[in-house]
């Protein structure tokens, strides 16, 4: 018996489709669970192993501290020994909360506020020069350290630069006993000011005293400074006494413009003397875009606002305004706004038939943002005819002004489709108010290194000890310390292309995942078992080493490392493999195979196996699509995030793969340039795509679909027959049996969202949601109707012996079986099954399916759609949570799309992907600033043979791979797969005991 202070002893584990798994998983080794999608990895890894690793540690605290975290329920388990504390970490989004960035998220920022808080210098935005706060005795030691008989005025600055006759203020100071004033550069006498134009800006400042600098006179100068400061609210002047100020008695010459004398500018706060600029005391919190003490006003820290977009407003310059062009008035019943732009029209000259962009600029400026001189109007109700000359408000203002008057959240909601997110004008998309921003760390402000990528970011911060006095590297040496040692990590798990400023909601599930990685290693705990879950999710290959290396420093510091995982390269660098199958769903759950890499190649009942060895392999098509030069779609001038104005010719009728290394411009080129700019073309979608100059060549498609991995539903209610339509027939199906007629049930019975046929106790849910104090809540089976979701009479009409939530609680391959004589049901059941989605059940929760899970089930709704054969499809990286035998059937499914004349556009690193398109698109070089150009442009072959190409360099080794295995030689990739090094992995020696 393996001894549980070597092995974690699961024994009896049925955790959803698991069939009492039993297994000894070495501790304190990288440990990789693979396996068909849906044959139990997950249920094994997360909702055994760590579910139970983490509620007998939340078990073991307080009741106080246990209301604060999640409990797991206890996993259908018999027993685990040799089990420790347990960390998740899963590939979903950490925050999407929009003020949650890749610098807060790691707390980075956090030290970063404390840095420029502690040897940040604030810089006046008038001059450029730095503020400083003196206190009194500093100012006098200033004095003092002049020359012995200079002459100087103590001057309160009482008026900077404001327009007035201050003839009541002037008084107040001389009723105070001050007798003198320096006004506009000249000297007067209180009792005899000069009369100031009221128009026009003045500087005043009150002679509090005149001294002579000598020993002795320091309380005296004490003084005089502490009533300048006083009546400055902590300025003071002083100023040098020049012999052309003075005449012979040393006293002041009356009318006498001094020639720009010398001074000496005191400030007991941060505050510019010259334009009044404060800054409040610094502290980590005005650096904070969360807290109102540091957030721009206008944005509350947002760094964006939401504005009526005119490009919404006139979604298509082709359309007349007879036609709808202005889209807030195309559709209104009131005959009053086409009369409206009529009489416009009118008056400007022009025809309301002729389209949006030949229309005068005076009169599209004048529709949207309203006229300075009356026009006339004349309207007709129908009822009656009046005319009216007014001013026309303009269709911008008159949705502000509409959008802030209305209390109605219809109308708000309806209003929402004309705005668009846009850098607020007032911080410039900084977010912070511009007294954080004046504060800089080597001429630096927060804002601007936020903008850095981490890799740029590491050089600064590496740097920055040296650009630092000696006073200021005293205070920063263990707060750069925690700044570099947490950038080092990000980009030892390949994220060096982020920028510190990104959102947290912006992000995949793989940098997420990967993110928290980057947090766990520097946290440098020991004796933890961790599992992750996918961890290689859109890395390049060229990352994947560096992300290996990673984990193998976590189990080197003493950890047991359990990953979930698909890719080749992972699997092979394991110190123990498990794989899960033989199947997916009620087919799986079971251990195929276990032990070292070798072991599985060896195993002949292993799929994985299979394809580690090439017994199986996904082949590379005989004979790639023919490019139609004429039938493309070309983005000209991308130059969005990193992209280098490029020009992207897309082919249609073609599978095709954008690649590149991970921040080298993939997703910026195909969703926020490409799809968003047609998206908002088409529909007038809200998001703002990228710059670029113009997108050619839509006329050869009628749709663009992007099939991306957010849930397909927010609430439970949601679910794959719901979204894929297969739920409606199969109501229908059971309203037509002969047991409903009798009855009298409609389709509408069998809805759980409605009151007649569903459950009323649990509303459908089949569960019943208790809330407790210091535990979480728990979910209960409702009594009533026994977590089925109907009432009792619902579920009395049957199918071949099966009521409704029967069928929901199907897997789709049971479903599909059922119902085989239905083609309505059947053929969109069968769908899903083709994209590896038959162990899914078919009323499974939205919220508990995966990113890859919700792409595949709304690529099957595309699928059991008419074919136009003119439609573009887009995905980013389908092959999320796919093993090879599941990529395979994907990649059927896709070449079948393309056969049918749509065109397939699809972002990828999985190499067997692309080693089957037809035409490929490489960007880089790098990631971040080192990225943004077209690398290599070509056939999987062409790009295999392009040095640059980071992505060539592995393709030319797959197909070389691919070739050695068809026992042909590949002459033509010789040379190219000469250049490519071999990825090398490393294997850690057993120990003694392990």
């Amino acid at each position: 018996m393996r001894d549980a202070l070597t092995h974690i002893r699961v024994r009896g584990a049925r955790e959803h489709n698991l069939k009492g798994v039993n297994v000894d998983i070495p501790r304190n080794e990288l440990v990789v669970i693979t396996g068909l999608s849906g044959s139990g990895k997950s249920s094994l890894a997360f909702d055994t192993i760590y579910a139970e690793g983490q509620r007998r540690y939340v078990e073991s605290l307080s009741a106080y501290a246990r209301q604060f975290l999640e409990l797991m329920q206890k996993p259908d388990v018999d027993s685990i020994e040799g089990l420790s504390p347990a960390i998740s970490i899963e590939q979903k989004t950490t925050s999407r909360n929009p003020r949650s960035t890749v610098g807060t998220v790691t707390e980075i920022y956090d030290y970063m506020r404390l840095l420029w808080a502690r040897v940040g210098i604030p810089y006046s935005p008038a001059t450029g020069q730095p503020i400083a706060a003196m206190q009194v005795s500093e100012m006098v030691d200033r004095i003092m350290a002049l020359p012995e008989g200079t002459r100087l005025y103590l001057l309160a600055p009482v008026v900077r630069d404001r327009k007035g006759e201050y003839k009541k203020e002037m008084a107040e100071y001389l009723k105070k006993g001050y007798q003198r004033a320096k006004i506009d550069g000249e000297f007067y006498e209180l009792s005899e000011p000069p009369t100031l134009d009221k128009k026009f800006k003045h500087d005043i400042d009150i002679v509090v005293d005149r001294i002579a600098v000598k020993a002795g006179i320091e309380t005296r100068l004490a003084d005089s400074l502490e009533q300048a400061l006083k009546l400055t609210e902590g300025i003071a002047f002083a100023e040098i006494a020049t012999s052309k100020s003075e005449d012979a008695t040393g006293k002041a010459t009356l009318k006498n413009k001094s020639a720009a004398p010398e001074r000496l500018i005191f400030s007991q706060k941060f505050a510019c003397p010259v334009s009044g600029f404060t800054i409040p005391e610094i502290e980590p919190r005005l650096f904070s875009f969360n807290n109102p003490a540091g957030a721009c006003p206008a944005c509350d820290g947002l760094g964006v606002q939401l504005k009526f977009d005119p490009e919404l407003i006139v979604p298509e310059h082709d359309k007349t305004l007879k036609e709808g062009a202005v889209a807030p008035w195309a559709k209104g019943p009131s005959p009053l706004y086409a009369q409206t732009l009529e009489a416009l029209a009118k008056h400007f000259k022009a025809k309301i038939t002729a389209p949006w962009k030949d229309l005068p600029k005076e009169l599209r400026n004048a529709i949207l943002h309203g006229t300075k001189d009356p026009i006339k109007f004349v309207y007709d109700d129908g009822v009656r005819r009046y005319e009216t000359t007014k001013n026309f408000e303009g269709v911008l203002p008159n949705l502000e002004r509409r959008w802030k008057e209305t209390d109605s959240a219809w109308v708000r909601e309806d209003l929402e489709r004309y705005q668009s997110e846009a850098p607020c004008p007032t911080c410039e998309g900084k977010r912070l108010k511009p007294e954080a921003l004046a504060v800089k760390v080597a001429m630096t402000d927060i804002a601007t290194a936020s903008t850095l990528s981490i890799r740029a970011a590491r050089d600064w911060f590496g740097a920055l000890n040296d650009q630092l006095n000696p006073k200021q590297k005293e205070i920063a040496v263990r707060i750069l310390k925690e700044i570099n040692d947490r950038l080092r990590f990000l980009v030892d798990v390949g994220l060096d292309y982020l920028s510190l400023g990104r959102g947290s909601g912006t992000l995949s599930g793989g940098e997420s995942q990967r993110i928290r990685l980057a947090s766990q290693i520097g946290s440098g705990l020991t004796g933890v078992l961790y599992v992750l879950d996918e961890p290689s999710i859109g890395l390049h290959q060229r990352d994947n080493t560096r992300l290996l290396e990673t984990l193998r420093r976590l189990r080197d510091l003493g950890n047991s490392v359990l990953v979930v995982e698909h890719d080749e390269e992972a699997i092979m660098t394991a110190d123990h493999v498990i794989d899960m199958g033989p199947a997916a769903g009620i087919h799986g759950g079971t251990i195929i195979a276990e032990g070292t890499p070798a072991d599985i190649e060896k195993n002949k009942n292993s799929i994985t196996g299979a394809y580690l060895t090439g017994r199986r392999e996904i082949p590379i098509p005989e004979k790639r699509r023919w490019i139609n030069k004429k039938r493309v779609i070309t983005v000209k001038g991308a130059r969005g995030n990193n992209l280098q104005n490029i020009d992207a010719d897309i082919p249609l009728g073609t599978f095709t793969c954008v690649t590149g290394v991970s921040g080298g411009g993939k997703s910026t080129l195909v969703i926020e340039t490409l799809y968003k700019a047609v998206a908002r073309q088409w529909h007038g979608a809200g998001d703002v795509p990228a710059e670029h100059d113009k997108i050619e060549g839509l006329e050869h498609i009628d749709k663009i679909i992007d099939i991306d991995q957010s849930p397909i539903g927010r609430t439970p209610r949601s679910n794959p027959a719901t979204y894929t339509g297969a739920f409606t027939p199969i109501r229908d199906w059971y309203a037509a049996l002969p047991e409903s007629k009798v009855r009298g049930y409609g389709p509408g019975r069998f809805s759980f969202n409605v009151k007649g046929g569903r459950c009323e106790a649990c509303q459908g849910d089949g569960v019943i949601k208790i809330e407790m104090h210091f535990l979480p809540d728990v979910y209960v089976t409702c009594d009533t109707c026994k977590g089925k979701r109907y009432n009792r009479e619902t579920l009395e009409v049957l199918y071949k012996g099966k009521s409704i939530s029967d069928v929901l609680d199907m897997t789709v391959e049971e479903g599909a079986n059922l119902f085989s004589a239905v083609p309505s049901i059947r053929d969109k059941l069968e769908t899903l099954k083709r994209v590896g989605l038959g162990y899914v059940h078919i009323g499974q929760q939205a919220t508990t399916l995966s990113g890859g899970e919700a792409q595949r089930v709304k690529l099957s709704k595309e699928l059991s759609k008419r074919a136009t054969g003119r439609t573009l499809y887009i995905l980013d990286e389908p092959t999320t949570g796919l093993h090879f035998e599941d990529v395979k059937k994907l990649l059927e499914v896709l070449h079948e799309l393309v056969d049918s004349g749509n065109s397939v556009l699809v972002i990828e690193h999985n190499l067997d992907v692309i080693k089957t398109a037809d035409w490929v698109i490489d960007l880089g070089p790098e990631g971040g600033d080192g990225g943004g150009k077209i690398v290599a442009l070509g056939t999987p072959e062409d790009v295999a043979k392009v040095k640059a190409s980071h992505t060539g360099r592995y393709l030319a080794q797959a197909l070389k791979r691919h070739g050695e295995r068809r026992g042909a030689q590949a002459p033509k990739l010789k040379a190219a797969a000469a250049e490519a090094t071999p990825v090398k992995t490393t294997k850690r020696k057993k120990s003694a005991t392990g």
